[in-house]
């Protein structure tokens, strides 16, 4: 079972409460330069991507789509997460969409449900990251990315 995917099923189990201002592992909140530190969960080739990437596309426009807009790009419902994807780590990443979050005050009235129980979403989460950051870096454009070997 690959790392993340490992992470997310032991998020699940112990469904871990989410507070806005999630930490890391090691205590730290993310920062930009933890984010940029972290190794590219995809790969791309002459505007092609790898089967987990495109995979990714795919589980995204399932599940995720009909809040946060086509390609990540955020809708009036809900947020870019090709923004938010520059200043958010993997970890806070699984552990929002795993148990959702409340972000309700007099301004804001944000509700992600927990998807951690939602099977294409809680075992292909990795995928969706990959896609997702892969957007967030300027790596693929907007629309169906063509794959690898295609």
């Amino acid at each position: 079972m690959p790392k993340r995917l490992a992470l997310a099923a032991a998020v699940t189990l112990l469904a871990l409460p989410f507070s806005v201002a999630a930490s890391a592992a090691d205590g730290s909140a993310p920062t930009a330069t933890k984010v940029a530190a972290e190794a590219k969960p995809y790969k791309v080739e002459g505007g092609k991507v790898d089967p987990g990437t495109y995979n990714g596309y795919r589980r995204y426009g399932e599940s995720c789509m009909r809040c946060h807009g086509p390609d990540g790009a955020g809708s009036s419902y809900a947020p870019d997460l090709t923004d938010s994807l520059k200043h958010m780590d993997y970890d806070t990443f699984a552990e929002t969409v795993i148990n959702g979050r409340k972000n309700v005050n007099t301004a804001n009235n944000n509700v992600m449900p927990s998807f951690g129980t939602t099977e294409d979403v809680a075992n292909y989460l990795d995928d969706i990251y990959g896609y997702l950051k892969a957007r967030s870096d300027g790596a693929i454009g907007r629309g169906r990315p063509q794959r690898i070997g295609d």
